[in-house]
């Protein structure tokens, strides 16, 4: 229930509103004060500029003071902009979560990050933020995933979800794409509060038009408040002369508004009358304002109103998501308000020492608490109801690491993929009952038909299938809250991001589960970055590219992926796995699964083909043990497919789909008189942590380089991917042989598999050539 604002059990509303407005002020000052002591008074022997934004803390700490000290749940969730982040950490200091000592550490080693980090501050993040876009969409996936807990594993509990940004953060099309999505309009939890300030980082935005924006989220289905005036400014208009005010303000423009804030009394009472049919009656009404209630009520916007504020909150609208368009200045209460180049500008100390005068704090004792009173017992009051309890995690249920049986015959990689869920719902069900798999309108064409099949489409309510009764369907819709597939709309950033928020569900509510993204991987270099910010903020997620490569040959260039191979070498936090065969694609999916849901995991990036590939070029051993010691090393990273006799002339590294290619090559080089070996690449990533370990630079395991290139028959490398070259040219420091890298460096073209590959270089033909010159045979 929203609290009522008119009288709080706490106190009454004027009283409520003096402490608010107190507090308001202190999380000013922390603010600016966190962010001058990084800048002037933490040693810097290096003198590089540390950096802060006291402009755009200042426009957001009425928004955050209400809402903290006033609005919010233990249940509730807020995604704070990036360039807030001190008043955040001022927020939490209020509330007894962060140490006094901590605000000096700002963006030093080790401190408090320059934006909010779930995993690196030491204090309540609910969301990192830090790139544009991702964190003002990530609480609406947060939401989702609170739903999907909810309804299958009781105990995430309720709650709104809630987004701070700022208006120049709307530019990004992630923003639009996540507020559009059909899965969105029934989250009525979700509300995002835009700090309409009209500037960004160089300057003031010449036409951002809050009508348009309104327009647009009204389009989408959701609520919209605009909070543009605060209670001053709306008496005045109400007094003779009000309209013609109302009327200058609402058709000035947003340069000539914020120079307006720059202006003294004297040249405000000169410039705001303006020049047309409002003039005469606003400098009536201008006469009647004293210079303070001149300058402050220029400055008086509904987003720094606490009353207009609170009553906002009281008016959202719980059945679809919400937006309050809040009308701020930018540095509001600073020397640098409304200047256009006030994003990263400091306070000088004078305008430091002015700033604590105003706000009753003590420039030489920065951190002083809040004197007893009204302000101090509600901090207390609202620490105590915002505490939350001690999550309790549940381990995820094992997975198994072999279903034991050796697939024959042809087949793919990616139909693998779809094979190993189904044998995983039999093998392991309380396993598959954790997963979740999320696809952009793919999912029929990357094998999730049988899946879907069984498990069904999640939805939070029953919908009807009306193809349940048309023989000639063959992919079954069934929608209801225990389907465990989430189809969104054609947009890789939407789903990465609810990947990320369904990875975090074990650290947020203790309930792991195991979610699996599925995109086509000429596309996964386009929602890289937001998957990239879920890995850091804590969430665990298997991405599946599929189909890849230049493989692709029919599609041409526009569909084959080209640098996605190299991910486990760049991506922290992330395994890759790249697998020829259907067995390896097996073992590579079930490790994946392993590693989610658990405080010592990670993600993991799986990139599959649809070449029909001959299974028994996998030569599976029989034995058991053999088995065994197989997929130890197919996970692991790389294994010795085939040996030559004796000592190896050439030793032939191939991975995912040109295996093939490499053992066709082994032939023909055998023919020539040339030996080589083939050690079938699984994941680059991992190899490539096993050489760092050698070096001292890792403390991954060591031994698959043992066994896949062992000492003894070590020999010149020619490396083969469909993918760039580069991803497999570090395999020559093994042994430190040399090495000649194959792969795909340039668009491709569209053609028959054979024409594509003796484009790029990757046929059987090169690999010979280039074994050849390797052993300098004629």
């Amino acid at each position: 229930m929203v609290p009522d604002t008119t009288t709080s059990p706490r106190t009454g509303r004027q009283e409520l509103l003096t402490a608010l407005g107190e507090i308001e002020q202190r999380v000013l000052w922390l603010s600016a004060a966190t962010i001058d002591h990084a800048n002037r008074v933490r040693p810097n022997p290096t003198g590089l500029k540390v950096g802060g934004h006291q402009a755009s803390c200042a426009s957001m700490v009425s928004i955050m003071t209400t809402l903290w000290f006033h609005e919010l749940t233990a249940d509730d969730r807020v995604s704070v902009k990036p360039h807030a982040s001190p008043a955040l950490h001022a927020v939490n200091h209020l509330l007894g979560e962060l140490p006094a000592e901590a605000l000096t550490t700002l963006r030093s080693f080790g401190g408090l990050q320059s934006y909010p980090s779930r995993t690196k501050d030491p204090d309540p993040v609910d969301y990192s933020t830090g790139s544009v876009g991702i964190g003002a969409t990530a609480p609406i996936w947060g939401a989702l995933a609170r739903r999907y807990v909810e309804g299958r594993f009781p105990g995430a509990g309720t709650g709104r979800q809630y987004a701070l940004l700022g208006d120049a953060e709307l530019d990004e099309g992630a923003c639009w794409e996540a507020v559009q999505d059909p899965m969105v309009a029934g989250l009525g939890e979700v509300v995002w509060i835009v700090d309409l300030n009209r500037q960004s980082l160089d300057r003031v935005v010449p036409a951002l038009s809050a009508e348009r924006l309104a327009g647009m989220f009204e389009a989408a289905g959701w609520q919209v408040l605009t909070l543009k005036y605060g209670e001053q400014l709306t008496e005045l208009f109400s007094r003779p002369g009000g309209e013609a005010l109302r009327t200058r303000l609402d058709t000035m423009g947003n340069p000539e508004y914020q120079r307006l804030l720059r202006c003294t009394p004297a040249e405000l009472r000169d410039r705001l009358p303006g020049t047309g049919s409002t003039r005469e009656p606003l400098e009536r009404l201008v006469a009647t304002l004293d210079d303070d209630a001149l300058h402050s009520a220029v400055r008086n916007l509904g987003g720094h109103d606490l009353g207009a504020l609170l009553d906002a909150y009281a008016a959202i609208d719980d059945t679809r998501p919400t937006v309050i368009l809040a009308y701020t200045v930018k540095g509001r209460g600073l020397h640098s308000e409304g200047h256009p180049q006030n994003h990263s500008s400091l306070l000088t100390r004078d305008q430091l020492a002015d700033l604590a005068t105003r706000t009753g704090a003590d420039p030489d004792d920065p951190w002083r608490p809040l004197p007893d009173g009204a302000a101090a017992r509600l901090c207390a009051e609202r620490a105590e109801e915002l505490r939350r309890p001690p999550v309790g995690r549940i381990a995820p249920p094992p997975v198994p690491t072999d279903f034991g049986r050796t697939p024959g015959g042809t087949g793919t990689t990616q139909q693998a993929f779809g094979r190993a869920l189904l044998d995983l719902s039999r093998s392991a069900p309380e396993a598959a009952a954790r997963v979740v798999t999320v696809s952009p309108d793919v999912s029929s064409s990357t094998n999730l038909g049988g899946w879907l099949n069984k498990v069904g489409v999640w939805s939070p309510t029953e919908r009807v299938d009306w193809f349940a009764d048309d023989a000639e369907t063959i992919l079954h819709w069934r929608e209801n809250p225990t389907g465990q597939h989430v189809e969104l709309g054609i947009a890789e950033t939407n789903l990465v991001g609810l990947l990320g928020e369904l990875g975090a569900t074990w650290s947020r509510w203790g309930q792991p589960l195991l979610p699996i993204g599925i995109m086509y991987d000429p596309f996964v270099n386009r929602a890289l970055e937001p998957w990239q910010f879920g890995i850091y903020a804590g969430g665990q997620s298997l991405l599946v590219g599929t189909p890849s490569g230049v493989t692709l040959a029919p599609e041409g260039g526009a569909h084959q992926s080209i640098t996605t191979p190299s991910l486990g070498l760049e991506q922290p936090g992330c395994t890759t796995w790249e697998p020829a065969f259907a067995q390896d694609a097996e073992w590579c999916v079930l490790a994946a699964l392993s590693l989610l849901g658990r405080p010592d995991g990670g993600s993991a990036y799986l990139r599959l083909s649809t070449r029909p590939v001959d299974q028994s070029l996998a030569a599976v051993p029989a034995d058991p043990a053999a088995r065994e010691r197989r997929r130890r090393q197919a996970v692991a990273g790389a294994y010795g497919l085939r040996r030559a006799e004796g000592t190896p002339d050439v030793t032939l590294a191939a991975m995912g789909a040109m295996v093939p290619e490499a053992l066709a090559a082994a032939d023909r080089l055998a023919s020539l008189g040339v030996a080589a070996d083939v050690v079938c690449v699984t994941s680059p990533g991992l190899l490539f942590r096993a050489t760092q370990a050698r070096r001292g630079l890792d403390d991954a395991p060591q031994w698959v380089l043992d066994q896949a290139f062992p000492a003894d028959r070590a020999a010149p490398l020619v490396t083969l991917l469909d993918g760039h070259p580069h991803t497999l040219a570090f395999l020559g420091t093994v042994h430190n042989t040399p090495v000649t890298p194959l792969g795909v460096s340039h668009f491709g073209q569209s053609g028959a598999l054979d024409e594509v590959y003796r484009h790029h270089g990757i046929d059987t033909e090169s690999v010979v050539r280039a074994a050849l010159d390797l052993t300098h045979r004629p």
